[in-house]
């Protein structure tokens, strides 16, 4: 496969997953703003930190919803946005146009221009259905990946880049929420917690698994674990890792050789599964989020080094 095939079905998928990602934390904010203590412009700005985007905003701006809807759903400046997002896999898709499927490509296609004249009032107010068309735009794409693509090379980097933009993800949130919801001499436990704490796991999809998990209320050192070390939740780190690697060994066959992507990747992997219960909580969640974070964009480089992208 060209190398500029296989960056263009890395970023496709990547910017793909962003689109859905950014969306939940959308609606994250529109969650925690119903809460019974409401939301302030900090927690709306922290929502912008996860997606890379407070540079949006000055510093002492007391940031709004309608900031945050402007910035990470309409604004094409902003490559973090649904539309900048969903822009550039659609731009992906088009420039690796005979790498994939009929069926991607419709996916992909159907509706992408929805958000370029969209008022930002009616998008405030029509928040939920237009994150709902987002998703349901990125799950489409997914659906048509499952059911038509062939189990090759190019699936294995579309796979790959999906993992890679979905661990990204899961540590940017925790790290995030973890100094909004645990700030220095709070309480552990609250009902401030218990809500804020339980929107997180709505965001990525985990609140059902994570009780099926736990069975217990939600407590900080379990929700560390379960997003971090879980191997069976789909938006987990360890889960996203172990993708990773199974996707780079494939490659690893198909051309004959390893790099230091390959080895990173093992490392990385056996590093999360030898985590017991609590230890990141010990160990440190920010230090431990950092140290994850700082060493998936280091595997990604080697990725696009290995790969000559």
């Amino acid at each position: 496969m060209l190398s500029r095939t296989a960056d263009g079905l890395y970023w496709l998928a990547r910017y793909a997953e962003r689109a859905d990602s950014t969306g939940r934390l959308l609606m994250m904010g529109r969650k925690l703003a119903m809460l019974p203590d409401g939301v302030s412009g900090d927690d709306w700005r922290s929502v912008l930190r996860v997606t890379a985007s407070e540079s949006f905003v000055t510093p002492e701006a007391d940031v709004s919803e309608g900031d945050a809807v402007g910035i990470l759903l309409l604004d094409p400046a902003n490559p973090a946005s649904v539309r900048a997002c969903i822009d550039k896999a659609r731009a992906n898709g088009r420039a690796v146009r005979t790498a994939i499927t009929l069926e991607m490509w419709e996916a992909l296609n159907d509706g992408w221009r929805r958000l370029e004249r969209m008022p930002l009032d009616k998008a405030v107010r029509d928040l939920a259905g237009l994150v709902d068309w987002s998703r349901g735009y990125v799950a489409r794409f997914r659906g048509a990946v499952s059911t038509s693509m062939l189990r090759n090379e190019g699936h294995d980097f579309l796979r790959i880049g999906s993992a890679v933009e979905r661990a990204d993800t899961t540590l940017r949130l925790l790290d995030v929420n973890y100094h909004l919801l645990l700030p220095e001499g709070d309480a552990i436990g609250g009902h401030r917690d218990h809500y804020r704490w339980n929107a997180l796991l709505q965001t990525l999809s985990g609140l059902r698994a994570y009780y099926h998990v736990y069975r217990d209320n939600v407590r900080p050192w379990h929700i560390a674990d379960f997003l971090l070390t879980n191997r069976v939740f789909p938006r987990s780190l360890a889960f996203s890792v172990g993708q990773m690697r199974y996707h780079l060994e494939r490659l690893a066959q198909e051309h004959g050789r390893r790099t230091d992507c390959h080895r990173s990747i093992e490392l990385f992997d056996d590093r999360l599964a030898r985590m017991g219960d609590g230890d990141i909580f010990q160990y440190g969640l920010h230090e431990f989020v950092l140290e994850s974070q700082a060493e998936l964009n280091r595997i990604s480089r080697e990725i696009g080094e290995a790969y000559h992208f």
